[in-house]
């Protein structure tokens, strides 16, 4: 666990330190916070809340639109626990110790580098529309009966909002996100939640 938390550290001090050194005004960093839980669902619950270090990266500009890249680590803190209680079928060995074992609720964490594109409406001077696309590795530290441990992937479709000050910009996300492993891992149902998150950037 330390290992994946110095890692996670490393990745973003450096991610920064390069940043920092590119042209500014097409650069922008942040941190965000937000939180979810999944669709109304009778085979499980997941809650999460989730913090993020946010690279913004300025591709293009048009009259009406702006193309960006944003590269966002992050940790997700999650919690969750099956609900019904044949979703573990006989085929899967020892299934009866794993029902028991399943229905107890679990802590997950995952450790994420989202990879996203931006398309951005700005309105007026001062404020914005996006929609934006990610995909990108994650490793997850709990086995559950929908996804196993280790590695997988997060896919997040999100409507954003934005606020600018200055050089702040202060940011407004619903999202969709759906976590699973393509199929690497022996268990694969995955998680789809529905969240909202809260960020503040600074132009460089």
């Amino acid at each position: 666990m330390i290992q994946k938390q110095v890692f996670f550290i490393a990745v973003l001090l450096m991610a920064m330190q390069l940043t920092a050194q590119e042209k500014s005004g097409d650069y922008k960093v942040g941190l965000s916070y937000g939180f979810g839980s999944e669709f109304n669902n009778a085979d499980y619950t997941f809650e999460n809340h989730f913090y993020k270090v946010q690279l913004y990266y300025k591709l293009k500009k048009s009259k009406n639109f702006q193309y960006e890249i944003l590269v966002q680590p992050e940790i997700n803190f999650g919690k969750h626990q099956l609900l019904n209680y044949y979703f573990v079928k006989p085929e899967r060995p020892n299934f009866e110790q794993k029902r028991i074992e399943y229905m107890k609720l679990k802590e997950v964490r995952e450790y994420v580098l989202n990879i996203g594109f931006i398309v951005r409406k700005p309105i007026g001077k001062m404020c914005s529309l996006y929609v934006l696309g990610s995909v990108g590795p994650l490793i997850t530290d709990t086995e559950t009966e929908r996804m196993s441990k280790g590695f997988a992937f997060a896919d997040v479709l999100a409507l954003g909002f934005t606020f600018s000050y200055d050089k702040m910009q202060f940011d407004i996300r619903p999202s969709l996100r759906h976590v699973s492993n393509a199929g690497l891992g022996s268990n694969n149902a995955g998680y789809n939640t529905k969240n909202i998150e809260f960020g503040i950037s600074y132009q460089l």
